[in-house]
């Protein structure tokens, strides 16, 4: 081959390299560019739900759809030690409504309450722990009495609206009930409101009662169905 003729293809060559090498510059200046990717972030505790309830089924409950849930009537907080005083109703104790404005579990219903299998050890101590509600005393300047079972019980650490008309088990429902010192034990406070439980239980049972109006009305003043209670108890009811 002359040696012009091989410079021409070489140059031809050349200029076809150049030519492919500006097309993929071109091709790779127009397409977007990509960002790159972070690596995921760990979760945060801020980004996961903190929840002081269970709101799975309940072990060992044979009641269908009951979970530990507190729903109280108004807006509450735990108070510090020392703020909260009863009040007195018909000569009978009545919590502080800003320290104990009472709760309900709203995943107990009137069918709930009439279920064969129904228990309140379904939802017992799911929320608060029994050392958990000792510190209800601290908030009304009362001491935990010793010895307090049996006839020397002389204080209840009480669901203000009752477990077994669905109250709440959070401390928002839970006071401690305590005297008069020097009746006998079926003459205490407690043993009085456990009346008014019993008859309110049986009236939502047998339909007399909404349980919506069981629940609001004995959180508000349990007293008011004492003489109600009473005659339930005298005409041979739960008592």
């Amino acid at each position: 081959m002359r040696r012009g003729s091989l410079l021409l293809v070489l140059s031809l060559l050349v200029l076809l390299l150049l030519a492919a090498f500006l097309i993929v510059r071109v091709l790779n200046i127009s397409r977007p560019s990509q960002p790159a990717q972070p690596p995921p972030a760990a979760p945060s505790t801020e980004q996961i739900p903190q929840t002081h309830t269970q709101a799975q089924p309940l072990p060992g409950c044979a009641v269908p759809n009951v979970t530990c849930t507190s729903q109280y009537f108004t807006a509450w907080r735990p108070p510090a030690d020392g703020t909260c005083t009863p009040r007195t109703s018909n000569g009978y104790p009545v919590p502080d409504p800003k320290c104990t404005p009472g709760g309900i579990n709203p995943s107990v219903s009137e069918s709930t309450l009439t279920d064969p299998a129904w228990r309140t050890r379904c939802i017992r101590n799911c929320e608060s722990s029994e050392s958990q509600k000792h510190v209800t005393y601290g908030w009304y300047s009362l001491a935990s009495p010793p010895n307090n079972k049996g006839a020397t019980q002389v204080c209840e650490l009480d669901h203000l609206v009752p477990l077994e008309i669905g109250g709440a088990d959070g401390l928002g429902n839970i006071w401690p009930q305590c005297g008069p010192d020097n009746a006998v034990l079926r003459d205490r406070y407690f043993k009085q409101k456990d009346k008014v439980e019993n008859y309110l239980a049986d009236e939502v049972r047998k339909g007399l009662m909404p349980l919506a109006d069981a629940q609001r009305g004995i959180a508000e003043d349990w007293t008011q169905y004492l003489t109600a209670a009473e005659q339930y108890c005298a005409s041979g009811g739960r008592c």
